[in-house]
């Protein structure tokens, strides 16, 4: 017999039975070490009593109080267990046990008794049958801690979480909340904790306390923030207790819940997961729900743009009539949720021709434009995300263009390239540009509109990216006929021009636009008269001197005719 299974025998009879229990527990454990024979077998019962070992020792200040009663019959039972086990790893150690196949029966015994107590603890603990009172109760280590008292730290909470009444549960997690988020080294030691995350997950279904179930919402939240872990939550089966907490929640659980979904469908290969549990399903209707808040919906609207990327997936979501629901986001008034709507139709429409006219068709794009209008009240924000949306939903066919056109488009953008501030300036001037390369329906369009005229006050900007933008708008625009006439009506207009071809003015280094610009010009008579008149026709000498295509283009232009004896012989250069 080993000496310490005798002194486990001989324990004080006034010790604790849970503290007896353990040192018996502790005294198999180190002999099962030195064990040579049924080696595989005794593995298998050190790991069970290893897990013994954890369970007992989250309880082991309970006293013998008839409170307690159905604990103590337990560990009575277990203790009894342990017993025999002793007597096996004795005879195994000193190889006098008896036959092989008896003893490798009594070993598969022990193994199976070892099992229903670690199981009957679990069923005492999840009922909630012991009082915080009873528990360990471990401060959390500074922030200079070791690691081992920090994955201390974590196993008595985990302990807490398996062991106690709803209270308890709710301290825990709280505590571990209020820890990973000062300290995110807590994060790895939990998962490095066998089954933490598994309990974490467990208590997304708890209906009993709507704090447990947000507080484990806001746990699984936190690590599904860190790449390396998000794999751990999906083993750990989290996809459907986070789509159950979608469907019956508390608001508060929503929200995490749906923060993780968002976090760990950014791999693609979750998404089939999520829809094979009618995730989809729950999504579109909390984006349908008139009730859920602008928050709620943004990050729901975030998990289904990560859904999307899937082509079945993406068809179900149009099937299920998601395109009309969303349009109607766009028409609400809450700017959180208009974005959304927004943000996911360019989505779902994306590369997807026949989605692109479903939305036109539903009235889309005559949502979007009503966003533009100057007399409602949408946020600048709200404006700059739908014209891109447009440009978007419409860059793919000039029939959708003409469809714009028809909703008051150009009004729009000509009122924002006037009075505009900032972004939504700059976003309407490259919605003009896009707007000419389009059609040449648009072109003349912008020119009816009154467009050229804010362009050329553009190209005196600070801003080099808008100079150019103006410039080649511009010059697309002036290759209509129609165009060039009212170009040139402004005298101011073509002085511009001339101005800054100065070579002399550094600011304007890139004059190839302008001088393109001016080239289509000279097919009206006008403009020539006025380029000639203007005084500043030198500039475009200097640059046709120094061999610049264009500029010997105008000047052999403006030397026919009449403009002949004006101009010098620089055009028989």
């Amino acid at each position: 017999m080993y000496p310490e299974a005798q002194q486990g025998r001989e324990s004080p009879a006034g010790k604790p039975r849970i503290r007896r229990a353990l040192d018996l527990i502790s005294t198999l454990i180190s002999a099962s070490h030195s064990i040579r024979a049924f080696a595989v077998k005794w593995q298998l019962i050190r790991n069970k009593l290893e897990e013994l070992l954890s369970s007992l020792s989250a309880v082991e200040n309970c006293d013998d109080s008839s409170e307690n009663s159905q604990l103590f019959g337990a560990v009575k039972a277990i203790s009894v267990t342990l017993e025999s086990c002793l007597d096996l790893a004795s005879r195994c150690a000193d190889l006098s046990y008896g036959g092989k196949l008896r003893t490798q029966s009594d070993l598969d015994i022990v193994s199976a008794k070892l099992d229903g107590h670690i199981k009957n603890l679990a069923e005492i603990y999840a009922r909630g049958l012991l009082s915080q009172g009873y528990a360990i109760v471990v401060s959390k280590p500074g922030l200079s801690a070791s690691r081992d008292d920090m994955k201390f730290y974590i196993s008595d909470l985990l302990s807490r979480l398996k062991i106690g009444c709803k209270d308890m549960k709710k301290q825990a997690l709280l505590a571990f909340n209020e820890a990973i988020q000062e300290d995110d080294r807590y994060v790895k030691v939990a998962i490095e904790i066998d089954n933490f995350v598994g309990v974490l997950v467990n208590f997304l279904d708890f209906h009993e306390d709507d704090t447990i179930q947000e507080e484990a919402s806001k746990a699984v939240s936190v690590i599904a923030g860190f790449q390396a872990y998000k794999g751990v939550l999906i083993k750990a089966g989290i996809i459907g207790p986070l789509i159950r907490t979608l469907e019956s929640g508390s608001d508060l659980s929503k929200e995490y819940a749906t923060r993780c979904l968002q976090k760990v469908t950014e791999n693609s290969d979750n998404a089939w997961s999520v829809s094979a549990q009618g995730g989809v399903t729950v999504l579109l209707k909390m984006c349908s729900n008139g009730d859920c808040r602008g928050e709620l919906v943004a990050l729901a609207c975030g998990v289904l743009r990560n859904l999307v990327g899937v082509e079945e997936i993406k068809r179900f979501m149009v099937e299920e009539g998601a395109i009309p629901e969303f349009i109607k986001l766009v028409r609400l008034k809450d700017e959180v949720t208009q974005i959304c709507g927004i943000e996911f139709l360019q989505c779902v429409a994306s590369g997807d021709e026949s989605t692109r006219q479903m939305i036109i068709r539903e009235g889309g794009v005559g949502a979007l434009v009503n966003v533009l209008d100057p007399k409602s009240l949408f946020s600048s924000k709200t404006r700059e995300v739908a014209l891109r949306g447009i440009m978007n939903l419409c860059s793919s066919s000039a029939s959708f263009v003409t469809i714009l056109l028809s909703y008051g488009f150009m009004d729009h953008i000509l009122y924002f390239l006037r009075y505009g501030e900032g972004s939504i300036q700059e976003l309407a001037l490259k919605a003009a540009f896009w707007m000419c390369g389009t059609s040449e329906e648009s072109k003349k369009a912008m020119g009816d509109a009154g467009v050229m005229p804010e362009l050329v006050g553009f190209l005196d900007s600070e801003s080099y990216e808008v100079r150019e933008m103006a410039a080649e708008t511009l010059s697309s625009l002036v290759v209509v006929a129609g165009n060039r006439k009212r170009f040139v009506q402004n005298d101011q207009n073509v002085v511009l021009l001339l101005q800054m071809l100065d070579p002399e003015e550094a600011r304007f280094g890139n004059k190839k636009l302008l001088l393109s610009i001016l080239l289509s010009l000279t097919s009206c008579n006008t403009a020539r008269k006025k380029i000639v008149n203007s005084g500043y026709l030198n500039h475009i000498e200097k640059l046709a001197e120094a061999d610049v295509s264009d500029a010997k283009k105008i000047v052999r232009k403006l030397s026919t005719s009449r403009f002949k004896n004006i101009l010098s012989g620089i055009w028989h250069s």
